[in-house]
């Protein structure tokens, strides 16, 4: 059985939108479990809050996820500060007001589909290439959604980036897995963390949040710690016979 606090001794992470809401649970739970953790995000003043609480194993470097070169720039940080990178979660990305499909700008979709998917492939890009030539395996997590596998109206084109990224996971599995190299994905449910209104399409009223709730068997929203527990799970040697699924930490809203 693993030490309490060594699940991830010795693994180098980046956790992409770190800085706040599941990102930040992740890179959190992470380091607590051993790992070194570099913060990648656009939000130097959240991340940098984030990584001060251990500051021993967080470290913060700012990060467009949609610029190739920041990629490249991320990456050598990283190996500078603590050496190859083992662990990469895809977290970052981004959402419209819910709304009717046929009210989606030209902005909206471009915005959802360059944060959100041409984030991710120029992460596993990057991630790809090193582990190749290192030779060392790794793994990578992808957050999609629970509208990856159940989307919904309002958020069509937002639900369909993730649906790419669900897919993508599965063929990256398929390909890479005979290189030592494991992908998983994520899909959570909504969490109470600021953005009940913009992804459910109501205001953030406790009569409102109770008829979302009604739909789901657990009987609440989710939570970064809920995330960052499953994000453990897959990025720890305990899964390492886990490839190419997607995890849905949704309380059974999709069931």
């Amino acid at each position: 059985m693993l030490k309490a606090g060594s699940r991830l001794a010795g693994k180098v992470a980046i956790v992409t939108g770190g800085g706040s809401g599941y990102g930040a649970g992740i890179a959190t739970r992470f380091a607590q479990e051993g790992a070194k953790v570099v913060i990648a995000d656009i939000d130097e003043e959240g991340s940098q809050r984030i990584a001060s609480v251990r500051p021993d194993s967080l470290s913060f470097h700012k990060t467009n996820v949609t610029s190739q070169s920041d990629w490249e720039s991320l990456f050598k940080t990283a190996e500078s500060r603590y050496g190859p990178v083992s662990l990469l979660v895809n977290n970052a990305g981004t959402s419209y007001k819910n709304k009717p499909t046929n009210e989606v700008t030209l902005n909206d979709f471009n915005k959802c589909f360059d944060v959100n998917v041409k984030g991710v492939f120029f992460g596993s890009q990057t991630f790809l290439q090193r582990a190749l030539t290192n030779g060392t395996g790794g793994v990578m997590l992808n957050i999609a959604s629970v509208g990856a596998t159940r989307p919904r109206p309002g958020l069509v084109w937002y639900n369909a980036s993730k649906g790419a990224i669900w897919n993508v996971t599965k063929g990256l599995a398929a390909e890479y897995g005979p290189h030592g190299i494991r992908v998983n994905s994520l899909c959570p449910l909504l969490g109470g963390t600021g953005l009940f209104e913009a992804f459910s399409g109501m205001p953030d009223t406790p009569e409102n949040r109770g008829k979302f709730i009604n739909n789901v068997p657990l009987g609440r929203l989710c939570e970064a710690t809920d995330v960052a527990n499953a994000a453990l799970f897959l990025a720890s040697d305990e899964a390492q016979f886990i490839t190419g699924i997607n995890l849905e930490v949704d309380g059974g809203r999709a069931v």
